[in-house]
């Protein structure tokens, strides 16, 4: 499974309209973005109390990508 993959269904787990989900991947040399876009209801979801599940996310893509010797970098788009 790769890191995409495991934040797609990490994310659609959390939402209230997992078919809205969108994760898409940029990599570069010594980095990668991972890009998420949800239902805009979804948002506070994915965000968490004081940005809570983000930080617990972000923890988890760098966890896995630590692995791989690049920066991994979490976004959350509106």
């Amino acid at each position: 499974m790769s890191l995409v993959e495991l934040v797609e269904l990490m994310i659609k787990r959390l939402v209230d309209f997992p078919e809205d989900v969108e994760v898409s991947e940029a990599e570069g040399e010594a980095s990668r973005i991972i890009e998420v876009r949800v239902h805009p209801d979804d948002v506070g979801k994915v965000i968490g109390r004081k940005g809570r599940t983000a930080d617990a996310l972000r923890v988890l893509v760098s966890a896995v990508s630590g692995r791989e010797n690049k920066r991994t970098v979490f976004q959350i788009l509106d």
